[in-house]
């Protein structure tokens, strides 16, 4: 299974074969500029390098994280379920395990805005997109329940939970149909 983190070193190691620049040299090229915010690093990346648009993102992406302090996967999760979104934090503690116990290779990645479950590949993600509700994106062949509908973007099925006590039996044997795709 391809890890994010591998792919993003093995392309940042593409771009410094093929510029001669490391990340530390657009980084000082960035901040002689005095740009702060994204969407600047990735236009004067374009414009000054002659990156591509997924180069230059990657390029401002690693600047700003290596100028933010460190977080953890906890410090992330708990700034997913912070503030108004607090009491969503019970209906991700009952996914969140059903989804580990979906398989023995299961791995959980917590990211800014969600947590992705992966096997071979994604499989499922949570996320609290909102106040009010917690979204279970899934991977799977075929709609297994009315309340699973299809969706578009990184998973192909989504439902909806507002309580706790929706998280029930049927969730698992959707997560198990989730990863047993993943691992084919």
């Amino acid at each position: 299974m391809a890890d994010p983190k591998d792919q993003a070193a093995k392309q940042l190691a593409n771009i410094q074969a093929s510029t001669g620049k490391s990340v530390a040299d657009f980084a000082a090229a960035i901040a002689a500029a005095g740009l702060e915010k994204h969407g600047q690093m990735v236009q004067f990346l374009k414009r000054e390098f002659s990156l591509g648009h997924g180069n230059a993102n990657l390029i401002a992406h690693t600047v700003r994280a290596a100028e933010a302090p460190a977080q953890t996967s906890d410090d992330l999760l708990a700034a997913q379920y912070a503030g108004r979104k607090a009491p969503l934090r019970a209906i991700y503690d009952r996914l969140a395990p059903l989804a580990q116990a979906a398989g023995p290779d299961v791995q959980v990645v917590v990211q800014k805005t969600g947590v992705s479950f992966r096997a071979a590949k994604q499989f499922a993600l949570i996320q609290a997109p909102s106040s009010k509700r917690v979204t279970l994106g899934l991977n799977l062949d075929a709609t297994p329940d009315p309340r699973v509908a299809p969706t578009k973007g990184m998973c192909t099925h989504q439902a909806v939970f507002t309580a706790p006590e929706q998280v029930d039996g049927d969730v698992s044997a959707w997560l198990a149909a989730a990863y047993a795709r993943a691992a084919k």
